[in-house]
């Protein structure tokens, strides 16, 4: 009975699949789990919710029989401009992708008092832009033509631009208690992403593969798998976590292997979590996590979107005979992500025996360097700071309500347009920022 309610949790992760979008680090979620999204994403030594196949799968064994569920309203403010443009391609633009509603899930049961045996549903996402306006720009000058006569999209593409890439990860975690105060786990993650991309015509020019693969081909899909590892040990009243998950390696998105590099690869990174929970007292809690993600790993995202290894010259330009490092190649051009380094602080307090309350702040690195603005109009996941606020509900002995509102503080970052391969000139300004807000039940056996 208790893996049949462990195999329908799994078919239930399934069905939220389609509505995973979210970025605040990179395009990796302020945090996971309801609670932990309340404490700003500080929940890798943290043992009240069923998100340890998301941030440390040792934590599962101490949460019990249990199961979590919710959505949050995620909306997330784009905008893009390039001023100072002598082919006159100047623009200015808020993406219309502002509100997306991701769905939560986890569940635990204990196998034996020192086993557990659960799952975590998390998604990545957030390069989900929509540059509706496909007449916002003058191109004219790229195409030799009167000024004003062509105007097309943010990068001279037809119709409107944008992106969307989703990744669920379905995690089932085992967690092994093999001390009083000390407590390993494991969690295979099983990937799955879509992406779609549209607009980007006259990037054919610079790609490896016929111009069909970027004039617009739809939605595809990929699957992929990796693994994460945690431990968590307790000391009186401070609790260590740390957790390691692997680059999940995905399969090559076929209908874009003219756009991503290594024919169309692109993983999910590597990323570490170590985090410290301090009871002050039995009401106050102090918590601290600190998280790495290698971006730079993952060619198709960290590759420098100005490769000297491609030849091609957009608009009319001979293409050279190195085509390694154009779009597409075995070293292709990416987004010049780099690795980012994340600072989580949060505090929780126990009003009564019905109340707790949290709230939490984190810093971390933007991870788009200002010589590649131009491509990242695509996916300006640009912000550093955020603040959040939230509180649980106690129903009763066996079910809670908890509800976490998120912020992340405006950032934009400014730079040359890639002249290499878009010679319009002038500067580009990406932005973000966003707010978040979400509720979730949980039971308790």
């Amino acid at each position: 009975m208790r893996m049949k309610k462990l195999a329908c949790s799994l078919v239930a992760a399934g069905c939220l699949l389609p509505m995973i979008a979210s970025a605040t680090n990179g395009y990796f979620s302020h945090g996971y789990g309801m609670k932990g999204k309340g404490r700003v994403g500080v929940a890798t030594a943290f043992t009240d919710d069923t998100f340890g196949g998301a941030n440390n799968p040792a934590q599962m064994v101490w949460v019990g029989q249990r199961l979590d569920a919710g959505i949050d309203w995620f909306r997330p403010i784009r905008e893009a401009s390039r001023f100072g443009s002598p082919a006159g391609a100047n623009f200015s633009e808020g993406s219309d992708n502002e509100d997306f509603f991701i769905p939560e899930f986890g569940y635990n049961m204990m196998y034996s008092p020192t086993v557990s045996l659960g799952v975590t549903v998390y998604g990545n996402g957030g390069m989900n832009t929509t540059y509706e306006s496909g007449a916002s720009t003058d191109c004219s000058a790229l195409f030799l033509a009167p000024p004003g006569s062509v105007r097309l999209n943010p990068l001279c593409g037809v119709g409107a631009l944008g992106v969307n890439l989703s990744q669920l990860i379905i995690a089932p975690t085992v967690a092994w208690k093999f001390h009083d105060n000390h407590s390993v786990g494991i969690s295979p993650l099983i990937g799955y992403q879509r992406f779609k991309s549209y607009g980007l015509q006259p990037f054919a020019q610079i790609s490896t593969y016929p111009p069909s693969v970027l004039a617009n081909p739809g939605t595809d899909d990929s699957w992929g798998f990796g693994v994460r590892v945690g431990w968590l040990g307790k000391f009186d009243r401070v609790s260590v976590g740390a957790s390691y998950a692997t680059k999940i390696y995905m399969s090559e998105f076929d209908s874009y292997k003219g756009l991503f590099a290594e024919q169309g690869d692109f993983d999910i990174p590597a990323n570490l979590n170590v985090g410290i929970k301090f009871d002050v007292t039995p009401e106050l809690t102090l918590g601290f996590d600190y998280q790495h993600i290698w971006y730079g790993d993952v060619d198709s995202i960290a590759n420098s979107s100005v490769n000297p290894l491609c030849g091609a010259q957009l608009f009319g330009g001979t293409p050279l005979p190195l085509a390694s490092g154009c779009l597409g190649g075995s070293q292709g051009i990416g987004f010049a992500w780099q690795d980012v380094d994340v600072f989580k602080f949060a505090v929780e307090y126990q009003l009564n025996p019905k109340w707790r309350l949290r709230g939490g702040y984190s810093t971390g690195d933007n991870p788009i360097p200002s010589t590649d603005v131009t491509f990242n109009i695509l996916a300006p996941g640009v912000i550093e700071d955020h603040m959040t606020l939230g509180f649980t509900y106690s129903l009763d002995a066996t079910s809670e309500i908890t509800a976490a509102y998120m912020h992340g503080f405006e950032n934009e970052i400014s730079g040359p347009t890639n002249s290499v391969y878009f010679p319009v000139g002038g500067t580009e300004t990406i932005r973000m920022h966003q707010d978040s807000f979400g509720i979730a039940y949980s039971r308790k056996w």
